[in-house]
């Protein structure tokens, strides 16, 4: 069983609104925050305590472009505001998903997903959001078999462009949370840490050609929430909760 959590709060007042968010899952753990003032995204901070490579934590200065962006209700808008390949793919979704809330003033979230072990190449993904159960896939391979109206959709073709112009707002935000966990989710079959770097495909800042081979694979980054669903995120709840005076 593969799992994810993502958790986001806002503190919103006149003035403006603060966003922290976190991610953990079995490869990675992420933490976001931003402030957002008149409309516009004014800072972001972040940090990768748990990540696959030794170069993704710098990947946070890439978020940078997104500084000045106007807040938007649709999480992935923040693909058309930099270039998703030169940022890491995680903390990227985790920021998209941050200025959404603070968009549409949604003061908490939480995702939770669960990917099953594929047999015969087919599992059952499941996505609760804030406690009860939103979307459950049958998927074979990269396709989902049902129910409708996902049934025929693969994740990897056109899946994005689908959702965000089909769906409600919000269950196409959902989907695309579930879609991404579901494509991770592969990775619990593989030994990872046999890897001596990154895989130069250019598909996020560490899988870039030009630097894949100076980003290291962390041994031992890989962690088993499959019985322990309780212990994701549990290192984030002060934090979440704003009881501090720092940021991510």
């Amino acid at each position: 069983m593969f799992r994810r959590r993502i958790i986001i709060r806002s503190e919103i007042n006149p003035a403006h609104t603060r966003v922290r968010a976190v991610l953990e899952d079995d490869f990675h753990h992420f933490r976001v925050e931003l402030v957002c003032r008149d409309g516009l995204v004014a800072t972001i901070a972040a940090s990768a305590p748990r990540r696959p490579y030794s170069l993704c934590g710098n990947a946070v200065a890439e978020l940078d472009h997104l500084l000045g962006m106007k807040l938007s209700p649709i999480a992935h808008e923040v693909t058309r505001v930099t270039q998703p390949t030169e940022q890491c793919t995680h903390l990227l979704e985790l920021t998209g998903l941050a200025i959404a809330a603070a968009a549409r003033g949604t003061a908490q979230r939480q995702y939770d997903m669960e990917v099953p072990l594929r047999v015969d190449r087919r599992t059952r993904a499941r996505l609760l959001r804030d406690g009860a159960v939103l979307l459950e896939w049958e998927v074979l391979d990269t396709v989902i078999q049902g129910p409708d109206p996902y049934t025929g959709m693969d994740i990897y073709q056109g899946m994005a462009r689908w959702a965000l112009g089909t769906l409600a707002p919000e269950e196409s935000e959902a989907a695309l949370v579930l879609r991404r966990a579901v494509g991770i989710s592969k990775g619990r079959g593989m030994n990872l840490d046999a890897q001596v770097h990154a895989h130069p495909n250019a598909h996020c800042y560490s899988q870039q050609p030009r630097r894949a081979d100076q980003a290291l694979r962390m041994i031992g980054s890989t962690w088993d929430f499959a019985d322990l669903p309780e212990r994701l995120c549990v290192d984030d709840r002060d934090w979440l909760a704003f009881n501090d005076m720092g940021s991510a």
